[in-house]
């Protein structure tokens, strides 16, 4: 694990695992990556983070680290190569990492010029891990801390978004524990969203904690459903059912000063007669259908990349994101955008929904993420 003797091959970390209920989910993302790095032109490093947060120093194989049927890999104490945890560290030379085992003096492990973290949800996602990179002055793939906090908490992200005049699905913000001292006036707030509801946390992925609720006045189902979201964040959300389909679109960034670019639309069909959910996101493939392209109307589908890259744009948002949206096509009506959500660091499994985006859009795997760390690793380190 020690500096590559090709200096001309940028030493990557690809940082993977953490903390959040999205573990397993990122130990995936991170075996498609590991496959899809160009060897040649990248000295790999692999770093899992357990469930606890020790940075391990672990097997750059993809191997372990894929989705074995309903198994979902693991990062632990015994993932680790080589005894002791990884740091980040920097000095007035050289941003890198250094192994530090109990009773001994820190170990070089050499340099890093460039940080890809696939960590999910809480503690990754949310611009803690960027701040991290930020003060150790390390380049990272993705959003800065702002964007990454900002669209990974969804009660804030419908905020600044409402404010550029994206239509969003209507909500209401349940503050920490407040159904347990006044669950009436919870009751009375979530009336006027109608029925059904969506309950979920309102930072978190993959669907964990998101309950769908057909009668929201019942305070027993309520109740179990904000307990429910809780478990994965003490700020709940009640979301009123938006119509129309569930299209997504993948944005790139570019080079400093060119505009973003966005991929063709995809579409997410349910076949179980369920909501897109965990499972049918990631175990059980036969409940949903990716349709690449979207079956839409090219004027329809010119208008979601172009809101899709304004939300790219108002966020804030760096090097890669997935807008989701639902598209209601109006019938007489008019056509209505809705924002669902934006990722900015979305499943990045060959099979994941960015990746095929792309796929479909002229960019192969691996050179989606050759175009990713070249451009994390031609901007300057510094605020962002």
């Amino acid at each position: 694990m020690s500096r590559s003797a090709d200096a001309s091959r940028p030493r990557v970390a690809v940082v993977f695992g953490g903390r959040s209920t999205e573990h397993g989910i990122s130990c995936v993302t991170a075996s498609g990556v590991l496959a899809a790095i160009d060897r040649s032109r990248y000295d790999v490093v692999a770093i899992g983070v357990t469930r606890t947060g020790a940075w391990l120093l672990v097997d750059d194989d993809p191997a372990p680290w894929a989705l074995r049927g309903r198994e979902l890999p693991e990062v632990t104490t015994a993932s680790a190569v080589l005894p002791g945890r990884v740091l980040t560290r920097t000095d007035s030379v050289e941003t890198g990492l250094v192994r530090v085992v109990e009773g001994h003096a820190p170990v070089p492990l050499g340099p890093v010029e460039v940080v890809m973290p696939l960590l999910h949800g809480p503690y990754g996602e949310d611009g803690t891990l960027q701040g991290l990179f930020e003060l150790s002055g390390t380049r990272y793939v993705g959003s800065g801390v702002l964007a990454s906090a900002a669209c990974m908490d969804k009660h804030t992200m419908k905020v600044l978004l409402r404010h550029e005049g994206f239509a969003v699905a209507d909500w209401e913000l349940v503050q920490p524990a407040r159904w347990r001292v006044d669950l009436a006036a919870v009751l009375a707030d979530v009336a006027r969203l109608g029925a059904p509801v969506f309950v979920k946390p309102s930072r978190a992925g993959s669907s964990f904690g998101i309950t769908r609720l057909d009668d929201p006045s019942d305070p027993d189902a309520l109740l179990t459903a904000l307990e429910t979201a809780a478990e994965h964040d003490p700020r709940v959300l009640v979301e009123e059912a938006a119509a129309g389909r569930e299209v997504e679109c993948g944005v790139l960034g570019s080079p400093e000063g060119a505009p973003p670019e966005a991929s063709v639309c995809g579409e997410v069909v349910v076949l179980s007669g369920g909501f897109y959910d965990f499972d049918a996101k990631y175990l059980e493939p036969d409940a949903v259908r990716l349709d690449t392209p979207a079956d839409l109307p090219t004027s329809v589908a010119e208008k979601v990349r172009a809101e899709s890259v304004r939300a790219f744009q108002v966020l804030g948002c760096e090097g890669l994101a997935r807008v989701d949206w639902f598209v209601d096509l109006g019938a007489g009506t008019g056509l209505r955008l809705v924002v669902n959500e934006v990722n900015t660091m979305p499943g990045f499994t060959a099979t994941s929904m960015y990746p095929r985006l792309w796929a479909e859009s002229g960019v192969a795997y691996p050179e989606l993420v050759d175009r990713l760390l070249r451009l994390a690793l031609g901007r300057t380190t510094g605020l962002r």
